[in-house]
């Protein structure tokens, strides 16, 4: 499993970091790391997009729902078979829009993989041969940042970006109406909050011990996202 995690994921993750490293005409590891970020995210736009009007066509949906939800109160199946009716005349599947989030986690922890090592000489056997193979790897950002460690700025800066995509995020999710069950009303509160803080506070937690790099990546990775969030939503 972890070679095959190896071969599908880590070495094409790390050949194009390597190949936009070596294209640049300043090579910086950080810069690098922003234009895989960007062209990772261009991949996923249409993916990204479709669960965003997902999540705008649930917050639609949720007056239609709390009224099934109401008629057949007593009546489970028929409720849930009625709710499924409506998701699938309005083309809204919830469970699609967690795949953007999973094709994006080989990716992660690809980068991670990557600057844990160091990015040190021995890892450049693993260039592949099309690619030209750097003599040595700046791993600063900027000059600044040393990307193979832990930089705790960078990952604050990372959590008010989570916080910024996070709160967009949460306005589109759909929230229980007034006559909804209340036990829902208050797990659909939960949830927001553990999203619009849980998320930012977890990556300050990893920050402080993940290669910077990895934070960079977060960081141009969520900074792409609330563009493209705010773009989909005014449609």
């Amino acid at each position: 499993m972890l070679q095959l995690f190896h071969t599908l994921f880590y070495l094409p993750i790390f050949n194009i970091l390597i190949f936009l490293y070596t294209f640049l005409p300043i090579q910086d590891m950080g810069i690098a790391i922003i234009l895989l970020t960007i062209l990772v995210r261009l991949a996923l736009w249409p993916l990204t997009g479709r669960q965003i009007a997902i999540q705008k066509a649930m917050k639609e949906l949720q007056p239609k729902i709390e009224e099934v939800k109401k008629k057949y109160k007593d009546d489970t199946m028929k409720r849930n078979e009625e709710i499924m009716r409506l998701y699938k005349e309005n083309k809204a599947n919830p469970a699609s829009s967690c795949l953007p989030l999973l094709l994006q986690l080989p990716i992660l922890l690809a980068m991670y993989q990557a600057f844990r090592k160091g990015l040190e000489e021995g890892t450049l056997v693993e260039v592949y041969s099309f690619i030209a193979k750097p003599e040595m790897i700046n791993t600063h950002f900027l000059s600044l940042i040393d990307l193979t460690k832990p930089f705790i700025l960078l990952a604050f800066i990372a959590a008010i970006a989570q916080f910024w995509q996070s709160k967009m995020m949460t306005l589109a999710t759909p929230a229980t109406s007034k006559d909804g069950a209340r036990d829902e009303a208050m797990q659909a509160a939960i949830n927001n909050k553990m999203m619009l803080y849980g998320m930012p506070i977890m990556t300050v937690i990893f920050g402080w011990t993940f290669p910077s790099g990895v934070m960079l990546y977060w960081l141009t990775n969520t900074v792409m996202m609330g563009i493209q969030q705010k773009v989909e939503l005014k449609k």
